[in-house]
């Protein structure tokens, strides 16, 4: 990525920074497969005046969806409360310690589709951080008990069974592609946390093999020899594979 922002990982570092420079975060969470994520980083985040803004009040932060569900469902529901809508990008704005106080999804480079121009968006946050700190804070601890009522309903400490852990699973395998890699038909993409599933099932159970294989020409295929385990240097393009799991 070589946009003119200074994006941080999701993480220690990006909190602290925020709390030392007493900065709001900005959260962007998106996809390789979501295109208004493309569109929205062509216009606005490739900018280099956007990027200036975003530099200079921001500590900004991206987030892979797909890496990171639990992140994404979290805000997720504090930015439909606060807009009525969620989805990709999700963009939201948050206290140097992490709770949210505004968001929305795709902002245009200038006023249009009904939704102000991202560099308005960003201006206004930022002079409310500013000039309104009283009432951020207020916003944000609203929100905060939208999300703890949201995770309490949906049983976030809850254990999955494991029927449903191995329906998962079933599914996964019946849609491998053992001639091309990945699962299910094109477009694939990465599912890292379906992949993660998949890993520790294998890794749980020596015997017998996650994957049956029904002839050799699939027990060579990269991606088999990865859930086999059988040679390291076999699985370096499996890596590569774009992969997706319909769960």
């Amino acid at each position: 990525m070589h946009q003119p922002i200074r994006w941080h990982e999701w993480g220690e570092e990006a909190f602290a920074a925020a709390q030392r420079e007493n900065k709001p975060m900005l959260l962007d969470i998106g996809a390789v497969w979501c295109h208004w994520c493309h569109v929205m980083d062509r216009e606005s985040y490739d900018d280099p005046e956007i990027a200036a803004i975003v530099n200079q009040h921001f500590i900004a932060v991206k987030v892979d969806r797909d890496e990171r569900p639990d992140i994404d469902s979290r805000y997720q529901v504090a930015v439909q409360a606060v807009s009525g809508q969620g989805g990709w990008p999700l963009t939201a704005f948050l206290t140097p310690d992490g709770k949210p106080f505004y968001g929305g999804t795709y902002f245009p480079p200038s006023d249009g589709y009904g939704r102000p121009s991202f560099r308005r968006v960003l201006l206004s946050i930022a002079n409310a951080y500013a000039e309104k700190h009283g009432e951020v804070m207020d916003q944000a601890k609203m929100l905060e008990s939208a999300i703890a009522q949201a995770e309490s309903f949906a049983g976030k400490d809850g254990r999955v069974s494991e029927g449903v852990i191995a329906a998962i699973q079933t599914s996964a395998l019946r849609m491998f592609d053992p001639q091309h890699g990945g699962f299910g038909q094109a477009p694939k993409f990465p599912h890292p946390s379906a992949l993660d599933l998949l890993v520790e099932r294998y890794a749980r159970r020596s015997k017998p093999p996650l994957l049956a294989q029904k002839d050799a020409r699939e027990m060579a295929h990269p991606a088999a020899a990865f859930l086999k385990g059988v040679n390291v240097a076999q699985t370096e393009e499996a890596s590569d594979s774009r992969v997706q799991v319909v769960l």
